[in-house]
């Protein structure tokens, strides 16, 4: 799978533009993904100088990315096509209902993974 994660909120506590604390197992949950051979994606707001010390945060703490704020490894951004990065699966404080705790992200992508695609429906619906 390829996995775009963002960094504030999500990797390290929210403190931008300073860099916060590590959130409890997230670096450690993200190389035990690559260790099982997803692509993970750094997709996150920051840039420049930002960008560069969140990255360096991550290989401080033996994290590598496939690619940062790109699809893959050299793309460069040019304004003829969309800005959204694919991947299979995001991880960002900023989804709709938050960020589970890593551990119980990982068993949800695991689980995610060991199921067959289900693409029926409940026949009713309760409002």
């Amino acid at each position: 799978m390829i996995i775009a994660v963002d960094f504030d909120g999500t990797i390290v506590e929210h403190k931008y533009p300073a860099i916060g604390k590590e959130i409890p197992y997230a670096i450690k949950t993200l190389k035990i993904f690559q260790e099982k051979g997803h692509k993970l994606i750094l997709w996150t707001y920051r840039h420049g100088k930002d960008l560069e010390e969140a990255v360096k945060f991550c290989e401080d703490r033996g994290l590598h990315f496939h690619s940062v704020n790109n699809n893959f490894d050299g793309e460069e951004f040019d304004n003829t096509y969309s800005r959204k990065i694919y991947a299979d699966i995001y991880i960002d404080d900023r989804n709709l209902l938050g960020l589970p705790e890593w551990e119980k992200l990982y068993n949800m992508l695991l689980e995610k993974k060991s199921q067959k695609k289900d693409l029926s429906f409940p026949l009713s619906f309760k409002f």
